[in-house]
């Protein structure tokens, strides 16, 4: 059994090693006080962003999703970006990143937003075989410049 929730301010000890597992699997590193206003971001309640935590029935955390409400000159309703997706390896393969990727649908769907997307790496094709069974590929490519 896996019980979903939102993030709340009393989760940052059992959110922050997801964090840290998901910023390691990219090969990044964030320094502390971004990782800090992140999680108040999620928690806050004033940002147009949240988060959901799976636990476990024993209240383990296994997996995390974060997402960003924003614009869009396409349509009047919002967009949602899901943008961070992490699940414990050892708990790979059980559902959970799915049930956490119907959270964001269902989030977005109660604030009306038009769609829902992500990226993901190149490389990332355990991950992909998920996504290609609860979304659509939308054929571009991410191009960018880091300021």
């Amino acid at each position: 059994m896996i019980d979903l929730q939102p993030l709340a301010p009393r989760d940052f000890e059992a959110w922050l090693p997801l964090w840290q597992g998901y910023l390691t699997f990219y090969k990044a590193q964030l320094p502390e006080p971004v990782t800090r206003l992140t999680f108040e971001r999620l928690t806050g309640g004033s940002e147009p962003m949240g988060a959901f935590i799976a636990r476990d029935e024993g209240g383990v955390a296994l997996g995390i999703v974060h997402w960003i409400l924003h614009r869009s000159c396409w349509t009047a309703g919002d967009y949602c970006y899901l943008q961070d997706l992490f699940v414990m390896p050892s708990r790979r393969n059980g559902g959970i990143g799915r049930k956490l990727i119907a959270a964001v649908y269902a989030e977005a769907a109660r604030h009306d937003c038009s769609r829902v997307y992500w990226l993901t790496h190149e490389t990332n094709h355990d991950a992909m075989k998920l996504y290609d069974q609860v979304a659509d590929r939308s054929g571009f490519l991410q191009y960018r410049k880091v300021l």
